[in-house]
């Protein structure tokens, strides 16, 4: 039983939700994250003519902003959609 609960929390941990506007949002955040360390990893690399800072810091960034942004956080879900049940649509 209390392997059953454990699965179930980790599932729903695995499994969240997140509504439309919170897709909206972690795009944008996505754009805006990845530029950013895009154009501090290029000025970076530019100002110590350093190629190895210049990928670590755009590799830092990328795992920043996937962990900023997959996991459903739940600030994605503040306007969840409310679906009609089953059978209840257009006859």
């Amino acid at each position: 039983m209390a392997e059953q609960l454990l699965l179930d929390k980790a599932r729903d941990l695995v499994d969240g939700h997140i509504d439309f506007d919170g897709q909206r949002r972690a795009e944008g955040f996505a754009t805006l994250l990845l530029a950013a360390s895009g154009l501090l990893a290029f000025n970076v690399g530019y100002h110590y003519q350093d190629i190895e800072k210049a990928v670590y810091i755009g590799l830092g960034g990328t795992v920043l902003t996937f962990l900023l942004v997959v996991p459903p956080w739940p600030v994605y879900n503040k306007n969840p959609v409310q679906w009609l049940p089953a059978g209840s649509g257009w006859q």
